[in-house]
């Protein structure tokens, strides 16, 4: 009895062993014509699941742990959470790699990363912070300056698996039970930058990607968040003229006062017809607001010069 395919996997793992099973018996038998048979391009791709991003509660807790133990790991891990960089991006970045893009306002350089891009990602206070920190914490380390930021006592290599390790007593500490990677905290930075309602394009340079798909699949859209944009678009129509401002001023003398007491009539007028459904009366007072548009129109010609 064939045993159902009930695994995404498993179609893939069948392919290879059947794929297998054909190249040892075109070993065997002479038959060459069978190694052939399936070829690579034939066996499906394995799919590529990327870490979501952190929930609400295990952000919380971790970020607040990361502040409460203020050593190096807590800040190097704030840092990836609140510009999105990658663990191995963070590694490599440079001791002075913040620069000033104007009064008050910064951009953190972040070198070139797993794409071959490198790119400058605006920052507030709190990074700044942040990278005074960890210049401080370089500044006791014994190890010989090297322009980075963050000491490596051999490898890259050994830096990221020590950061690794970190996270994963962390988060033992603070009793989550789940496994938490780095590289959820980009997608939580990705996630919280399009909830601030930063573009789709601007978060795609955020990140570093070179195709907007990849950032598509960093983002966690949920249900919540469409609710937002629905109501969003239904409160503020794009397609609605921006409404006129009433002026406030007093009533100038003369043909001047005629024509603000025009405009304000004009603006409650507006106001007015656009509470009312579609039908008779909406297009009774459209039609007379067009009037008052045609005799203010008039009375700006009697002005004077």
């Amino acid at each position: 009895m064939i045993e159902p395919i009930d695994r995404p996997g498993k179609p893939r793992f069948l392919l290879f062993a059947l794929r297998g099973i054909f190249y040892e018996l075109a070993w065997t038998v002479q038959l060459h014509e069978l190694a052939h048979l399936i070829r690579r391009e034939d066996l499906p791709r394995p799919p590529q699941r990327l870490p979501r991003p952190l929930k609400p509660e295990q952000d919380k807790l971790l970020q607040q742990e990361f502040l409460r133990r203020n050593d190096l790991g807590g800040n190097v891990f704030l840092l990836i959470r609140h510009t999105g960089m990658r663990i191995g991006e963070c590694a490599d970045v440079s001791f002075d790699c913040l620069h000033s893009t104007g009064p008050n306002q910064w951009a953190i350089h972040v070198p070139l990363g797993k794409l071959k891009t490198e790119r400058m990602v605006p920052v507030d206070s709190f990074v700044c912070e942040l990278v005074q920190r960890l210049r401080f914490f370089r500044s006791l380390d014994s190890l010989p300056a090297d322009g980075c930021l963050l000491g490596r006592p051999r490898t890259k290599e050994a830096l990221v698996r020590q950061l690794r390790d970190y996270l994963h007593q962390v988060c033992h500490a603070v009793g989550l039970p789940t496994r938490i990677v780095p590289h959820q905290f980009r997608h939580s930075y990705a996630t919280e930058m399009l909830r601030a309602g930063v573009s789709l394009l601007a978060v795609m340079k955020l990140l570093g990607h070179t195709s907007p798909e990849m950032t598509m699949r960093y983002l966690d859209v949920v249900l919540t968040d469409l609710q937002w944009e629905f109501e969003l678009a239904r409160a503020k129509p794009r397609h609605l003229v921006p409404q006129p401002k009433v002026p406030f001023v007093s009533l100038r003398p003369g043909l001047n006062g005629v024509i603000d007491s025009l405009l304000a009539a004009q603006h409650v007028l507006e106001m007015f017809r656009r509470t009312l459904p579609n039908g008779t009366s909406r297009r009774s007072l459209d039609r007379l607001s067009n009037r008052l548009t045609k005799i203010l129109s008039e009375a700006r010609k009697l002005v004077t010069p």
